[in-house]
């Protein structure tokens, strides 16, 4: 029986599964799946994956069963990262696994739950969700008996550590991130000062996209933001002035819009993309680390015009008064879980109990804070109801 069709060419500057570094763990092979594969899997079949499902992308989960959480906005960026891969002839896996990922760390209610996180973190070394991502995988999933994490690969553990670039600033994100790689063990393993493989480099793009286009769909299906509304805004204004309206109903016309804005960001990231490897002068892997800029990137006009999509945005969604609302109410639930359980850990069950009666203050925090993380929505509003004489309903 043949064993299955030849693997796809990957061009020179790809990451190649068969070439990996490996693992912190030594494994042996899968007879069926490429080490980038397996990667894949291991985080789609892992506990916090599942969490994301009630997880708070823009809208908490009753407000309505069409908007994104931070699954299915997971899985659009997985699809796009794919997309932008194939063309650019870039290892698929990798590029799904890591957009898979990205997010395993965020914390119930979106920015208001890590906002919230951040607050309380303060005093004990500050809470950032990329870095919750990265303990995630190398540390929080408790799966298999010979080691706490995923054992992911060196490539992809790379990957999720620089989602947002090389690790080279000072800033609190850096930091707190760089402490969460010193803890695993792998500062030296991770390139840290370099550009990420370009797979990497296209799960973060396929973030962006995704959430530009379905924060935008998600506000308008809301009525935070009219269609008309938008032939102004940068960007998006062009596609809503070319979108069919005649005899078509509004929410065809609002796809429409978003569809169109996602094929015309991912064309001219490809595009660009194909320019910027062309021109490197070592076209590898160590090319791509060494490059000096971003590889996958969109074209610097197209990037100025986003820029513009994102400040409406952030403005007339993210900072809509019904928004803004549920969210306070939302920091003001995971700020009290989490000084409820510094002072009774006791409060918290199994495992976390045990690891938070320690007496160390900056240890209990960061257990209380792995804790809170892995919330979902409902079950930080479950323990907030538990604990405390009133919850507010979030609507």
């Amino acid at each position: 029986m043949p064993a299955g069709p030849p693997p796809r060419a990957l061009a020179a500057y790809a990451t190649r599964a068969g070439e990996s570094a490996g693992r912190v763990h030594a494994e042996p092979a899968c007879p069926m799946r490429t080490a980038f594969q397996r990667d894949r899997d291991r985080i789609v079949h892992a506990t916090a994956f599942r969490r994301l499902t009630y997880k708070t992308q823009v809208f908490v989960f009753h407000e309505g069963d069409h908007f994104r959480t931070r699954l299915t906005h997971s899985l659009e960026v997985a699809q796009i990262a794919r997309a932008i891969a194939r063309q650019l002839w870039l290892d698929e896996d990798l590029a799904e696994a890591l957009a898979l990922a990205h997010d395993l760390g965020h914390p119930p209610f979106g920015h208001a739950g890590e906002r919230a996180l951040a607050a309380a973190m303060a005093p004990h070394g500050g809470f950032d969700h990329n870095a919750q991502s990265f303990k995630v995988v190398t540390r929080l999933e408790r799966k298999y008996a010979s080691f706490d994490g995923l054992n992911l690969t060196f490539e992809t553990l790379e990957g999720l550590a620089k989602h947002n670039g090389p690790l080279t600033s000072n800033d609190d994100a850096h930091r707190i991130l760089r402490a969460a790689i010193a803890e695993a063990g792998l500062t030296s393993a991770l390139h840290l000062s370099l550009y990420a493989p370009a797979e990497a480099q296209a799960a973060a793009i396929a973030d962006d996209i995704a959430y530009n286009s379905h924060d935008l769909d998600d506000g308008l299906r809301a009525g935070l933001v009219q269609l008309d509304e938008l032939r102004e805004v940068p960007f998006a204004g062009r596609f809503v002035a070319e979108a069919p309206r005649s005899g078509t109903d509004t929410s065809r016309v609002i796809y429409e819009v978003n569809r169109r804005m996602i094929t015309v960001m991912i064309d001219e990231a490809v595009r660009e993309s194909r320019l910027r490897l062309s021109a490197l002068d070592d076209a590898s892997l160590h090319g791509v680390r060494h490059a000096g800029r971003p590889v996958i990137a969109l074209p610097l006009e197209l990037s100025a015009e986003i820029e513009g999509l994102k400040g409406y945005l952030f403005a007339h969604v993210y900072r809509h008064p019904r928004v803004m609302r549920i969210m306070q109410d939302a920091e003001g639930v995971v700020g009290d879980l989490f000084a409820r359980y510094m002072r009774e850990p006791a409060e918290m069950p199994g495992i976390w109990r045990a690891a938070g009666e320690r007496d160390e203050e900056a240890v209990r925090a960061a257990v209380v804070a792995d804790f809170v993380a892995g919330m979902t929505d409902r079950y930080a509003l479950k323990e907030h109801r538990r604990l405390f004489d009133a919850t507010p309903e979030l609507r």
